[in-house]
């Protein structure tokens, strides 16, 4: 039979209340009735149940991460982060996929909230309407990361995607390059589509470079298909171009693959810059040359705002993380 609170109770000789204080770390025992609880409870091997404590103490020690899409390393690296702050923090971690559909967002906002999480890491997706009214009549706490919102006051965790995009675009200048095609995921996409088209083109601008309409290539997503099928576009399309600006690291491969497939030469018919620095850019041949973003960190950070927020009832001040270039094999001086 699973051991109670009530047996550890009576065989350390003390109150239910005594055992319970002490698993939540409230104060009204003296440290010799701590061990003695703690050693029974050791020796008969009960385990808390965390939604017992969690009608005691108001928490589950447990968030909820909603994700559109698990299945890359950016997802997987930026979940490495909060995972690790979560197991710092003594909690647990609920992830959730959605495939950016509004139904399933919702239907998981409602899961979250029957499950009693103490609050929301909500990633790469823009708040809507209904989610932030959701959460709000819910009260559950809530930090955007790899997003951004103008309209709810909302604490985030990113990246300055539009400097970042800036300085990618500037490296790429300084290696020579004044005709530099730029493969967008989705450029009507508010978080990472339009902020990275905008950095590129002031990018242009500020050196004295034409803005090329025709160079900068829709592709509807940040997969590696994306990367391959924008190439073929830019091959059929016949763009008079030295390098190629790819907004995330799989695009960037999926590029890398198109070109090794037609026979073309990287970087020395075409220099590839990505955007992540994922660990897959350092396996590529040639090593991908990329714009960085601390996806650990970045992960690590809002969870960690989360729980601040979660301890202190007081909402937290949002981070811009640093970005940097990160110079491996797949761009080559223009001279």
């Amino acid at each position: 039979m699973t051991p109670t609170i009530k047996d550890v109770a009576k065989k350390a000789n003390v109150s239910i209340a005594t055992v319970s204080r002490i698993l939540n770390n409230k104060p009204g025992f003296t440290p010799e009735t701590k061990l003695k609880v703690l050693k029974v409870i050791e020796e008969i091997g009960y385990q808390p149940n965390g939604m017992a404590r969690g009608l005691i103490n108001k928490k589950t020690q447990t968030i909820g991460v909603i994700f559109p899409n698990v299945s890359n390393m950016y997802s997987a690296e930026v979940l490495s982060g909060i995972e690790d702050a979560a197991h710092e923090d003594g909690s647990s971690v609920i992830v959730c996929k959605t495939d950016s559909s509004m139904e399933r967002t919702m239907k998981y906002l409602r899961v979250l909230a029957e499950k009693r999480v103490d609050g929301i890491v909500f990633a790469s997706e823009m708040i809507k309407e209904p989610f932030y009214k959701f959460m709000q009549d819910v009260k559950i706490p809530v930090v955007l990361l790899s997003s951004i919102s103008y309209q709810y006051p909302i604490p985030y965790v990113k990246v300055d995607d539009r400097h970042a995009a800036y300085t990618a675009t500037i490296y790429l200048i300084e290696q020579g390059h004044k005709k530099i095609a730029m493969i967008c995921g989705d450029r009507n996409d508010l978080i990472a589509g339009i902020p990275r088209v905008e950095g590129y083109k002031e990018a242009l601008q500020h050196s004295g470079i034409s803005v090329i309409e025709d160079y900068i290539i829709n592709a509807n997503g940040f997969a590696y298909h994306n990367g391959q099928e924008a190439m073929d576009e830019i091959l059929v399309k016949k763009l008079d171009v030295t390098a190629i600006f790819a907004s995330s690291d799989e695009m960037a491969l999926g590029v890398l693959t198109t070109a090794h497939q037609k026979g073309i030469k990287i970087p020395d018919d075409f220099s590839v810059m990505g955007y992540d620095d994922l660990k897959l850019a350092q396996m590529s041949i040639p090593q991908l040359t990329t714009v960085a973003q601390p996806l650990y960190n970045m992960g690590k950070s809002a969870a960690s705002m989360l729980f601040e927020m979660i301890a202190t009832g007081e909402q937290v001040q949002s981070r811009i993380m640093p970005h940097s270039i990160i110079k491996r094999d797949s761009v080559k001086e223009r001279l």
